[in-house]
């Protein structure tokens, strides 16, 4: 092991650190004050709720633990945006549960609270996966019900997904354990099975207050949409328990008679860890974003026996595409080589760039892969299409554009991991989150940007000083080192991987060690969804 090794070892450790320890603290959502009103009330909080419902000893994949992160401080903030979202196994079948957080803002939805919930839902719609939502929100935090209410992605559209899902026969069971209040209320009851507890859940379209105000009528919440109420004289659920444990045994029963899922028929052998120790991952990724290094010896630290299969290894070099298996399931890898190469001609070629050649044999490598029905894994380290006359003049767009066809129109799941980079049109050609993939999760070590920060900071700045010298301002050159870190900075913030995963432009950042979990349980999810759509290969073979 070098100087260098060590360096990268204990840089990016400590980068796994730090996010562990964010993590530990949204994992307390509210805080200790809000969850002992919570316990008060007799009820379980939403990780212990999850926790238990789960197979014991079993993995879980949770998406979307960052979601808000930073965001909303004007009102307080919401942790994880107020609610958990965990794929995971319930009496041996893989599931979505998502479970409203009651001590984040009484659970109330923020606008990052839809937009996490919706993402929720197309991972189980594009999946196939049983729905369980355990529920326990007081509905739209009114002060943004602008950001919430309206648009074609907000809070309505999740109802709408609702009713679809059970017209594709994708099972939905609610619980409710707690508040359910107005457009909230139409969650659990458009889910095929509903239960509540008694004493804690309610559902309502207007709370006593409100019935009041509205028609003078004084009634308790109890009264008005407790459990009792519910089933024994509207028959609006179908189930009363005494307990939140009783409640959640429960579903596990109702999940144990499920008949068993189609098959899409990706291949899958007996799993084997990598050769090569997938500790050492830490010492090749360099913590300098700009420094080169072998892509393949991180991939040897991911797949299956340290095994790839390379596909026009001596072609296109800047791409490295291959056949490997993840814990035992058959992948297609497209991956940015980072280290500078040699191409056919004898040209050098810049690592994390895209040329023609390695544009032009991924496309036909994501045809080949689609082909054969097996599911593609990307790995972005990316600065984007090669620029200059000698690209443009080598006919770079429209390799491109190859490229980016191939990976929009694939139909076996795709699975991003972005490693590094993810700049411009490269993040495009490498499957972001444009290009829908099944599960897309970032290294600490990611950054996510038009392009990156030096050359944004200097684009920006030119902007800026011409604005300021509009005005008759003079730039001196104290001024210009001043703007120019004022800017760098505040762009810096906005690639980093806690800034995309706030946003859910990823589903959220791991330690490189989880990569095979998270890709494998992804496969396995996507097992569950036969694949009904042919590819076109028209535009990659001219």
């Amino acid at each position: 092991m070098d100087i260098e090794f060590n360096k990268n070892e204990d840089l990016n450790k400590q980068s796994v650190y730090e996010l562990k320890t964010r993590l530990k603290k949204i994992y307390q959502g509210g805080g200790e004050k809000s969850a002992a009103k919570q316990k008060e009330k007799g009820k379980m909080l939403a990780r212990e709720r999850i926790a238990y419902l789960i197979d014991e000893g079993t993995h879980t994949l949770e998406v979307g633990a960052l979601a808000a992160d930073g965001m909303y401080a004007e009102q307080g903030g919401c942790p994880g945006a107020g609610v958990v979202c965990v794929i995971g196994y319930v009496s041996g079948r893989q599931c979505m549960i998502v479970a409203n957080d009651a001590t984040v803002k009484a659970g109330a939805w923020f606008p990052m609270t839809a937009k996490k919930n919706l993402r929720a839902q197309e991972i189980a719609m594009e999946n196939r996966l049983p729905v369980i939502y355990l529920v326990d929100s007081a509905g739209v935090y009114l002060p943004m019900q602008d950001e919430i209410f309206p648009d074609k992605e907000h809070f309505g559209r999740m109802f709408r997904n609702n009713a679809m899902m059970s017209a594709q026969g994708i099972v939905q069971i609610s619980a409710i354990m707690g508040s359910c209040v107005a457009g909230g209320a139409y969650l659990p009851i458009m889910s095929d099975e509903a239960m509540i507890v008694e004493g804690t859940g309610s559902v309502f379209l207007a709370g006593s207050y409100l019935v009041k105000s509205a028609i003078g009528e004084e009634v308790d919440n109890e009264t008005l949409g407790g459990a009792t109420t519910h089933c024994e004289i509207s028959g609006v659920t179908d189930y009363k328990h005494p307990n939140d444990q009783a409640c959640l045994d429960s579903i596990r029963q109702i999940m144990s008679m499920l008949g068993a899922p189609q098959s899409a028929g990706f291949d899958r052998i007996k799993p084997a860890m990598p050769a090569e120790k997938p500790e050492d991952i830490y010492g090749i990724l360099p913590e300098n974003r700009e420094k080169p290094y072998d892509m393949l010896e991180i991939i040897k630290r991911l797949v299956d026996n340290s095994e790839i299969e390379e596909y026009k290894k001596l072609y296109g070099q800047t791409l490295i595409c291959g056949l490997a298996r993840i814990d035992g399931w058959a992948v297609g890898i497209v991956a940015n080589q980072r280290r500078v190469v040699k191409s056919k001609k004898g040209e050098m070629q810049f690592g994390g760039a895209i040329y023609s050649d390695s544009a032009d044999k991924a496309a036909r490598f994501v045809m080949n892969c689609n082909q054969k029905k097996i599911p593609l894994v990307f790995l972005q380290d990316v600065t984007g299409f090669m620029v200059g006359s000698r690209s443009e003049h080598g006919g770079i767009i429209k390799d491109g554009a190859k490229m980016v066809n191939a990976v929009a129109n694939s139909v076996v799941p795709k699975f991003t991991i972005v490693v590094g980079n993810s700049y411009g049109a490269g993040n495009y050609a490498m499957c972001g989150k444009a290009y829908d993939p099944r599960l897309i999760y970032a290294w600490p070590s990611a950054k996510i940007a038009v392009m990156g920060g030096a050359q944004a900071g200097k684009v920006l700045l030119q902007i800026q000083e011409s604005s300021l010298r509009a005005k008759g301002e003079q730039v001196t050159p104290e001024k210009e080192a001043e703007l120019l870190k004022e800017i760098t900075d505040r762009y810096n913030h906005q690639t980093n991987p806690y800034y995309a995963s706030a946003r859910l432009w990823v589903d959220g950042i791991i330690d490189p060690l989880e990569t095979r979990k998270v890709i494998s349980m992804g496969i396995e999810a996507a097992n569950q969804s036969p694949i009904t759509k042919s590819f076109n290969v028209g535009m990659i073979q001219t």
